[in-house]
């Protein structure tokens, strides 16, 4: 049987802490679905097009990577795909306890499924959508925090970036 992990977020937008976990994780499973979900405590900064198009383009030369859009839980689209793993990744201990939760939520509603976490690389720790969403919003350079295939042009707000 296949090692298929999800690895759920919002990606708004999709920013090198997330490429990175995915890239450290792939030896660890067959194949990686790259799940946007929609979090009904988040207004979405960028269009759900525009962040599957560039998750794409980072692993447009990686067959086991996948993107995929559900709107659901987690574990109903884990229970879809006949992914026995969700993956998660890890920056504080703030983040370690809002996880751990939603994995034993999960385990419960699910006992097959199991979450793997990974901690990220130090130099990403600052690193986060809402941050980087800020930094695009007023205009600043967030280039630097983006997976570098990517053209920060297309990162703007109102006609507003760096280059404004």
């Amino acid at each position: 049987m296949q090692k298929i992990a999800i690895f759920p977020g919002s990606f708004d937008p999709f920013h090198v802490g997330h490429e990175s976990i995915v890239r450290r994780a792939l030896p660890l499973f067959d194949k990686i679905i790259i799940m946007i979900g929609y979090n009904v405590n988040k207004k979405s900064f960028f269009p759900i097009e525009n962040r599957i198009k560039w998750i794409k383009q980072v692993f447009e030369n990686v067959e086991r990577v996948e993107v995929r859009l559900h709107n659901g839980l987690t574990v109903d689209f884990c229970k879809e795909v006949n992914a026995g793993y969700i993956l998660r990744g890890l920056r504080t201990s703030a983040d370690f306890e809002y996880e751990r939760a939603i994995a034993q939520v999960n385990k419960k509603m699910h006992p097959e499924i199991e979450t793997t976490f990974l901690l990220t690389l130090p130099e990403h720790t600052p690193i986060n959508a809402t941050i980087i969403r800020d930094i695009i919003f007023h205009g600043g350079n967030a280039s630097m925090f983006l997976p570098k295939c990517l053209n920060f042009e297309e990162f703007t707000i109102n006609g507003k970036n760096s280059n404004s």
